[in-house]
């Protein structure tokens, strides 16, 4: 015992540890206590644990949080809000902390605010999931959407969600913008430069859609969307070659995930590899995701159809006619099989789940309220509106630009702006499409390439020479445009301002005086029905204006006899007889 004793008092050795009071030393009593839920313990010792590290924002955080399980919520978002302001306002997370406050507080509100700030500046997403679940729930309690523009932790993702929800609805030249914008900032968001490449394409921006695809190929060789998209591109510019390598290489892709087998049966298809199409195609119907899929069912009945498998491509129409029992597009091909099995000729067959593009004209004239709302809202219905306006004949830009008249939303009104400037485009188109915009309410000035000059065309004028427009003159076109624009079509109306400006021009500064802008109204309508051979009397006209047969006379001869308008008419019949007679005679 003695010895032991000296030994102790000696301090050769000891048993006795040292404590060692500091904040890791209360942070373990304080994890301790929640441990056992001694939840009073752990506040005192988080409290302790703050003295002696002050400027630790997480001994604070810890003692928000602890406020918050007993029931504190105020108080502990007083600590969080001050980490946040004094301490460290790189502490995202507080946010999502305070949120949760705020929620159990029923001070939804306040929550939504926290949880968008979290949202918005955490870069790294730790509680990304727990913070969607918070977002059904204050969807259900304020009775609305969270208004959330962008996720940090998931840069580019919301916007690249809203660019493709963008594309699904056609609106292509907003997509453009959003995808440009997520692509600037994320060279490596390969998804985006598809997508955007995709967008460019459906314009028409052939040039800027292949540089789009080439920047993916560069960050990944083997990207299959872009390979895809690739080959379109030589086939689009007609490189035999390098489409050729590339097809071979395709062919022999058999893809596992089915968004890749659905990119690589399109791609197929466009390039007229129809039975690898037409395998993937019915793979993808086997495997039961396209089940109700009207599209799956149409692309594989195409498919069918020229390898020759008639049974089956009637087959598989059916089926997207049973799923989509509203559309036009089945039964149109249907009835085309049943041309070609009567052994008369029948329309191409294409890809798209629309009808041909004179097939949509077709139905949207057989409508009596105009272009059906499929029309106006199929994206691929209005991809073709793009393509067709940037590489169609003259006609075909015309029924556009016309069609564009009645869909009358922003993205045609870009479109029709960004036309305005095609410098190789006919002035006489961008004068109709001038018209159709100032139609569908666009008034600001709008710059245009006219006779290869840019001119800046003001509200409220058509181009002309004019250095004046007065608003008489406007009156008269406006009471004629009110009465023809249940009856006239867009180029019709166009056709009736020229005439009006041509007329107001020639006469300029000796206009007559228009007291009364109906009965001049009423002999534009005459004269242009006239010029588009449209039955039409000066009775009918007359009674439509309200005026007087003697008053739309007199005014008609007027304008005739400045714009020589029964001339030229006289000048066209005998020209369309000469060349009627040639082609008998030819015959």
């Amino acid at each position: 015992m003695k010895g032991k004793k000296r030994v102790a008092v000696s301090g050769e050795t000891t048993n006795i540890i040292p404590i060692q009071w500091d904040a890791t030393f209360f942070f373990e009593r304080a994890v301790r206590s929640l441990d056992r839920y001694h939840y009073d313990k752990a506040l005192k010792y988080f409290r302790r644990a703050v003295e002696y590290e002050p400027d630790n924002p997480v001994n604070h955080c810890n003692m928000a949080g602890i406020m918050s399980e007993m029931g504190n919520y105020g108080d502990s978002n007083d600590i969080l809000s001050w980490i946040l302001e004094e301490l460290d306002p790189t502490m995202t997370e507080c946010h999502f902390y305070m949120a949760n406050n705020y929620a159990n507080m029923d001070m939804f509100e306040a929550a939504e605010r926290s949880l968008v700030k979290y949202l918005q500046e955490d870069p790294d997403g730790q509680y990304l999931d727990e913070a969607e679940e918070m977002m059904e729930l204050l969807h259900y309690e304020l009775e609305r959407p969270t208004q959330l523009t962008n996720i940090k932790s998931r840069q580019g993702m919301v916007e690249h969600d809203r660019a493709r929800a963008l594309l699904e609805e056609g609106k292509f030249t907003e997509a453009v913008r959003l995808l440009e914008e997520i692509t600037e900032q994320q060279p490596d968001f390969l998804a985006a430069r598809n997508n955007l490449a995709l967008a460019y394409y459906y314009m028409g921006l052939f040039d800027k859609a292949k540089g789009s695809i080439g920047g993916v190929l560069e960050h990944e060789p083997g990207n299959l969307h872009a390979l895809c998209n690739l080959a379109i591109f030589y086939q689009h510019e007609g490189d035999q070659e390098s489409l050729e390598a590339l097809v071979k290489l395709l062919v022999k892709t058999m893809p596992f995930h089915q968004e890749h087998v659905f990119k690589l049966a399109t791609t197929m298809g466009i390039l007229g590899e129809h039975g690898v199409a037409y395998r993937h195609f019915a793979r993808l119907i086997k495997d039961g995701d396209g089940q109700q899929d009207p599209c799956l069912f149409h692309y594989a009945a195409v498919a069918a159809f020229n390898t020759g498998k008639l049974k089956d491509a009637e087959r598989l129409w059916r089926s997207a006619m049973k799923w989509d029992a509203e559309s036009e597009v089945p039964r149109y091909y249907l009835e085309q099989l049943k041309l070609l099995r009567n052994g008369r000729p029948s329309a191409p067959v294409s890809y798209h789940y629309h009808l041909p593009f004179e097939e949509q004209f077709k139905l949207w004239e057989r409508s009596e309220d105009g272009m059906p709302d499929l029309l106006k809202k199929d994206p691929l219905v209005r991809s073709s509106f793009f393509w067709a306006l940037r590489h169609g004949d003259q006609h075909t830009k015309l029924q556009v630009i016309q069609a564009f008249g009645m869909i009358a939303d922003n993205e045609v009104k870009d479109v029709l702006r960004a036309f305005l400037l095609e410098a190789e485009e006919d002035d006489y188109l961008k004068k109709i499409a001038i018209f159709v915009l100032r139609t569908i309410g666009v008034q600001e000035p709008l710059q245009t390439m006219l006779e290869g000059k840019l001119t800046v065309i003001e509200p409220n004028r058509m181009p002309s020479e004019l250095p004046e427009w007065d608003d008489k003159w406007e009156a008269v076109a406006q009471a004629a445009i009110s009465r023809m624009s249940k009856h006239y079509d867009l180029v019709q109306q166009h056709d009736m301002m020229t005439l009006w400006v041509e007329f107001l021009t020639r006469v300029y500064p000796r206009v007559p005086k228009l007291s009364k802008p109906d009965g001049w109204a009423a002999a534009l309508e005459y004269l242009t029905a006239k010029m588009h051979r449209r039955a039409i009397s000066y009775h009918e006209v007359s009674v439509r204006y309200g005026t007087s047969i003697a008053t739309v006379s007199k005014h008609v001869k007027l304008i005739d006899e400045v714009c020589g308008i029964k001339e030229k008419m006289r000048t066209i019949n005998a020209v369309l007889f000469s060349k009627q007679a040639k082609e008998t005679t030819d015959e």
